[in-house]
């Protein structure tokens, strides 16, 4: 942190939170976010709201990072990521597809490029499915 006369708003919030007590902690949760403060220990309840402040002041998480982590937290599937040099292969009403994704990271099938495995898998099959399911990205989580 810089010196106290330079600190930021967000610093001097963060600065704050060593001296609230845990009901203070509490409302300011409920304050900052409108929903009821979580069951966490008041040390935990402290790095919750600097991290909330912090996301505030400078943007959050991106929307990607975001839906892993709910992916993560639901435990349900996991979704490995299309990565450069991945060579994917689905067998489909008798015919292989081979999508590739290149090292600049664009999809390309059929000698076209897209924009993502889902669009793939709707020009593939006709109907609407998650590509990342379609083509064995996406595996249900271990209990």
């Amino acid at each position: 942190m810089r010196s106290s006369g330079l600190m930021s708003q967000t610093e001097r919030q963060i600065a704050a939170l060593a001296a609230m007590s845990s009901a203070a902690l509490k409302a300011e949760w409920q304050r900052l976010t409108g929903t009821a403060p979580p069951r966490i220990s008041p040390a935990m309840m402290r790095l919750a709201l600097a991290w909330e402040w912090q996301a505030r002041a400078h943007g959050g998480l991106s929307r990607q990072t975001s839906q892993k982590l709910a992916q993560l937290a639901g435990t349900k599937s996991r979704t490995a990521e299309a990565r450069a040099g991945m060579r994917l292969v689905r067998e489909w009403n008798g015919a292989a597809h081979v999508v590739t994704v290149g090292e600049d990271r664009v999809i390309r099938w059929n000698g076209r490029e897209w924009r993502s495995l889902s669009e793939v898998a709707r020009a593939i099959t006709g109907t609407r499915w998650s590509g990342p399911a379609f083509f064995g990205l996406r595996q249900k989580a271990a209990a």
